[in-house]
């Protein structure tokens, strides 16, 4: 999100952060502080104490990016210390409370037909609601397939999501495809031995070898980016899709598979590829999945030119469009805050691309 910080018009929004994570000194901890107009750590300070800080600021609008994710600590918002609250980016569902006044989403990932099941006030923004950082560097240092244990030849399915994404019916579709195309290989994140382990072990007793699934150790950002180019299709999975995961395999730019879900979670990935103009790339149920899989795999021509489609859109596609998204998002905000002034209650709305 940081480039989204640093486009914020400064005639218009005075723009503060207050942080609650711990202080990384990193590089990227740096740029979100110089990002914001007041960058101010609460991590130290109660709920209560926090609410009380950011109320004391004269907050117009309170962002939470948080929602219900780890560490998370939405107490704060509970307290209500500013007029309008609005739950963004973090969280992909709706966080059931009275105290949060709207969700920013898209229409892909949260339709209309959704604003029953969401405490929250939808505001759709147009193409998709996931800002991406332009600046994310992938490292110039080119490294082999042998580098990371890949094989020389032989097709490259991956997918870097979480392990805890990987369902019994998705493994189950891997292994039939690894099974379908001679010399391929799964290419997996590595969370720990013990997954390691048992996805080996689920892997043989699928009739696939136990080789033919490789590990990606996590390594950093740049380097993770760079190592996408020697995989040939990201695979992604239900019901929660690849999110961050997906842009990344984007911005890299290795084409990836996803399969249309039913939740917010499960329809981040159709909003991405939508979004960088490769709607064909999206498929709506698993037997459709599995075989668009099983044909591009076999068919490498394709292959390459959705990997061209994919580079050709990327300076182009509203999907790493961040100072388009920046001005749909201060549209929203302004919108909701004339909502508020005039004494109305939060209404779902929609922003048309500016």
């Amino acid at each position: 999100m940081a480039e989204l910080f640093e486009l914020h018009n400064r005639d218009r929004f005075e723009v503060f952060a207050y942080s609650y994570g711990p202080d990384d000194h990193s590089p990227m901890r740096a740029r979100l502080d110089r990002a914001f107009d007041r960058f101010i750590d609460i991590g130290a300070l109660s709920h209560r104490d926090a609410a009380q800080r950011i109320n004391a600021d004269k907050i117009d609008i309170l962002i939470d990016l948080k929602g219900y994710t780890h560490h998370a600590r939405p107490a704060i918002s509970a307290y209500r210390p500013a007029p309008v609250q609005v739950s963004y980016l973090g969280y992909p569902a709706t966080m059931g409370a009275d105290f949060i006044d709207y969700v920013i989403v898209d229409p892909i990932v949260v339709p209309n037909s959704q604003q029953p099941f969401f405490s929250e006030r939808l505001v759709h923004l147009p193409g998709s609601y996931q800002v991406n950082d332009r600046r994310r560097e992938v490292a110039s240092a080119r490294t082999s397939r042998q580098d990371w244990g890949l094989p020389k030849g032989g097709l490259v399915f991956c997918s870097f999501n979480n392990s805890y994404k990987i369902s019994p019916a998705f493994f189950d579709i891997w292994m039939r495809l690894l099974g379908s195309v001679p010399g391929s290989v799964l290419w997996l994140l590595e969370v720990n031995e013990l997954v390691k382990g048992n996805l080996r072990l689920e892997a043989e007793k699928r009739g696939a070898e136990a080789g033919r699934l490789i590990f990606a150790p996590r390594i950093a950002s740049a380097e993770h980016l760079e190592r996408h180019r020697h995989a040939d299709l990201f695979l992604d999975t239900l019901p929660c899709n690849a999110h961050t995961t997906a842009s990344d395999a984007l911005w890299a730019g290795l084409p990836v598979l996803t399969c249309c879900g039913d939740t917010f979670a499960g329809r981040v990935a159709d909003s991405l590829l939508a979004a960088i103009g490769l709607p064909e790339l999206i498929t709506e149920s698993l037997e459709d999945y599995e075989r668009t899989a099983l044909n591009l795999a076999r068919d490498p021509q394709r292959l390459i030119a959705l990997r061209q489609k994919l580079a050709d859109n990327r300076g182009t596609g509203a999907l790493f469009d961040p100072v388009k998204l920046t001005g749909n998002i201060e549209a929203a905000y302004a919108r909701m805050w004339q909502t508020w002034l005039s004494g109305q209650k939060p209404a779902a709305f929609s922003i048309e691309n500016g």
